[in-house]
């Protein structure tokens, strides 16, 4: 490989790299306006109001609580901020009681790490008590008494906790977002199964069961999403309003999930019945056909996520329920044109996932059931 090549290669991964950093920074921007005056808001209240002398400990637990990632809300806030306290002031009784030196680093650990499991089974309020009280071990008492530490953490914690109230997100943009690219993914993989099916491609097949089974990271991350928002929904006056979208939002995720579950199954089942050549013309053309209109059927579904206005939401749902009903009305095997136990097999697994997906959009299991032609 010559020299140029690999001048190449190296600018195209450092303006990648750059790229996704830039959008990484622009989808923190918030986030980092936040943590930069929670913790210098902390640390001046810490010196300025109680005089206590360089004050890191109110910086550096504000700062904790609040964080980086999908679970930063309200929950993570008061576990890290407890946490931090909590091992503070475990840390300064045991310093008290015991003094400061490795043999004492070592008892304050074992003490601290004990109490965190038994309290809390969450490994950030554990590792944010261990951690603090083992800084407190080995730090240098501070001029104000060994339990100045424990107030600032308690300053820092508090801070953070009243960010998080009066400066929330909305609380449905996090999750509806997920979920809108989990129902992209989907019609996805419907695409790329009619196109596999219609042309008779195994190889297209796979690729449409790789992207299905690339779905479950999506499919993990939501529940987090949800108890967030749910979170500020529930604590923050501006978004008590949101606590039936978020509902709804949660409806749809969860049958969506049960789809995604199915639609791998689809894809293994259809990807086998291609490579080994049981899926005749007549049968590509059905099959090819109905994962087509129930890619269609997926646009309204993610609209009703997507739209901001409720009577917009409404109306997507509305028209998602209508395609998708007309969807399920036509999964009888002996009227739907394929022949073969491998073809009539796929029809009878699109059934529940196509009663999954009308009861993401809005209707009940037993009302959804009575659209399918009976057997």
């Amino acid at each position: 490989m010559g020299i140029t090549e690999h001048l190449g290669r190296s600018a195209r991964f450092t303006k990648r790299r750059a790229r996704v950093g830039a959008l990484r920074v622009k989808s923190s921007a918030w986030k980092i306006l936040q943590i930069t005056v929670c913790a210098v808001g902390a640390y001046w209240i810490a010196e300025e109001l109680l005089g206590h002398q360089g004050p890191l400990f109110a910086a550096t637990s504000a700062m904790i609580a609040l964080g980086f990632g999908h679970d930063t809300h309200l929950r993570r806030t008061v576990e890290v901020a407890g946490g931090c306290t909590l091992g503070i002031l475990v840390g300064d009784l045991l310093v008290h009681a015991f003094g400061a030196g490795l043999w004492q680093a070592a008892v304050v650990l074992l003490i601290s790490l004990t109490i965190a499991r038994f309290l809390d089974s969450g490994t950030i309020f554990s590792t944010q008590l261990g951690l603090q009280s083992l800084l407190v071990v080995l730090l240098p008492a501070p001029d104000g008494g060994v339990f100045t530490r424990s107030l600032d953490a308690v300053v820092g914690g508090l801070f953070a906790l009243l960010i998080a109230l009066l400066t929330p997100k909305n609380p449905r943009h996090e999750p509806a977002t997920q979920l809108e690219n989990l129902l992209d993914e989907f019609r996805a993989v419907l695409r790329e199964s009619a196109t596999a099916v219609r042309t008779f491609d195994s190889t297209l097949a796979w690729h449409a069961l790789v992207r299905a089974r690339g779905t479950q990271k999506r499919v993990d991350e939501l529940p987090a999403m949800l108890r967030g928002a749910n979170e500020i929904a529930t604590m923050s006056p501006a978004y008590r309003g949101q606590r039936g979208e978020l509902k709804r939002i949660a409806r749809v995720a969860e049958q969506t999930d049960l789809a995604v579950r199915n639609v791998r199954v689809i894809a293994r089942r259809l990807a086998a019945a291609i490579t080994h050549g049981a899926v005749g013309t007549a049968d590509a053309e059905a099959l090819s056909t109905y994962f087509d209109s129930l890619a269609d059927a997926m646009t309204p579904l993610k609209a009703s996520v997507a739209e901001t206005s409720a009577a917009a939401r409404s109306r997507a749902e509305r028209t998602a329920r209508v395609e998708l009903a007309d969807c399920a009305a036509r999964l009888d095997p002996r009227e739907f044109g394929v022949t073969g136990v491998e073809c009539e097999s796929l029809i009878m697994l699109l059934r529940p996932m196509t009663v999954d997906l009308l009861e993401a959009a809005g209707l009940e299991h037993e009302e959804a059931r009575g659209y399918l032609p009976n057997l």
